[in-house]
């Protein structure tokens, strides 16, 4: 099937052409249609799977040639747990918005910038992308108000309870009205997901995707190079330099290590930059725009960032330290590999992380190619 056959006004169609989308993803297929009939939403799905767009191309397509927005009362209302991710879904909306007849202001929210410029802007807004935290002070404020939204997207669901969000969530639903359209997507349904969508959903419609572990990993080819501690730097930096990649995101386990590699990268003229909860929001959207548009060679990022990045072909993923559990590696190299696009996923591990790094492997049910480097010469990096 085609995004022409699933109701969309041939503006959206137009700008899904021009964003280079050709064919809907099997989460769209479902989401689309059910969303533009006024069904609640149950999705499981991962981070890749095309999930932003399936909801925001309907929600879009409902706002089409109508204008909604009366003292600072929104249409939509999007939950996201990450500064990233709401910028990014922002984003999303924006660019496939953009030919649309009537001009549909959207604006997304969240901490670690000054509340006066989101409370100015904040006027005319139809459509709100907001971290729970932000989005209290904004109505603590009276900047803004959810009692008459009519469309509420939780994205992450998972993520924003594991961030320790519930008690803002609640505070949150207690505002908005009874009547309206939910919109839950999560990558897994935990017990605290569960609770969420039987308080809010109605007769939800539930859309099950296959998770990363299950068909992404598949389109990775994967390489695990065993290094001594000592030696993983010099060798990251000769991996990247043999290599010639132009692309390259680097995970670490913590904030520390992150900062320590770009330091050293610098030192040896590859152009990096670290992201990560330590840096200011400022600071972490110039590293992300410039390595999104190919302006930045190296990104250096912990986990907690990992949910924000989304780009849609990137060549190459490094582990220079392996995560705790096996999830958050396959959501690691997870970041390459999509949208249908093969990638490369290169692990560095120390002999203190064979034993951790073969239950990873079981768990994927992948056996990475295994280089031994006690013999290569890595002087000079």
């Amino acid at each position: 099937m085609s995004f022409s056959s699933l109701g969309l006004s041939s503006y959206l169609l137009d700008a899904i052409s021009k964003q280079g989308y050709t064919q809907p993803y099997p989460i769209q297929l479902e989401t689309i249609p059910a969303i533009l009939k006024g069904k609640d939403i149950l999705g499981i799905a991962p981070t890749g799977s095309g999930k932003t767009a399936g909801y925001v191309l309907p929600i879009l397509e409902m706002l089409t040639g109508k204008t909604t927005s009366v003292n600072r009362q929104i249409h939509t209302l999007v939950l996201v747990p990450t500064r990233e991710l709401a910028s990014q879904v922002n984003e999303v909306f924006q660019n496939m918005g953009s030919l649309l007849p009537n001009k549909i202001k959207t604006m997304a929210v969240f901490g670690g910038v000054s509340i006066n410029p989101q409370m100015i802007n904040l006027a005319g807004v139809e459509i709100l992308v907001a971290t729970p935290g932000r989005l209290l002070e904004l109505i603590d404020s009276k900047a803004v108000h959810i009692s008459q939204i009519k469309v509420l997207v939780l994205d992450e669901a998972d993520k924003m309870l594991n961030m320790g969000f519930k008690e803002e969530m609640d505070k949150i639903f207690s505002l908005l009205p009874a009547m309206r359209q939910n919109l839950l997507f999560s990558a897994t349904l935990s017990p605290e997901v569960t609770g969420i969508h039987e308080r809010l959903l109605n007769h939800p419609q539930v859309i099950k995707i296959e998770g990363e572990d299950e068909n992404i990993v598949d389109l990775i080819s994967q390489t695990a190079y065993h290094v001594t501690e000592e030696r993983k730097g010099p060798l990251l930096r000769y991996l990247i330099k043999h290599y010639n990649m132009q692309q390259v995101i680097i995970f670490t386990s913590s904030v520390h290590k992150a900062d320590a590699i770009v330091v050293k990268l610098k030192l040896h003229e590859i152009d990096a930059m670290a992201m990560h909860s330590k840096k200011s929001q400022g600071a972490r959207t110039d590293a992300f725009t410039k390595f999104k548009h190919g302006k930045l060679r190296v990104l250096v990022a912990t986990d907690l960032m990992s949910r924000g990045i989304d780009i849609k072909f990137l060549p190459y993923v490094i582990n220079y330290e392996l995560p705790r559990s096996p999830k958050d590696y396959i959501h690691r190299i997870g970041r390459t590999g999509r949208a249908e696009s093969p990638g490369e996923a290169i692990a560095l591990v120390s002999p203190d992380e064979e034993h951790h790094f073969k239950v990873i492997q079981k768990k994927m049910g992948k056996f990475p190619l295994r280089i031994e480097t006690d013999d290569l010469d890595l002087g000079g990096f």
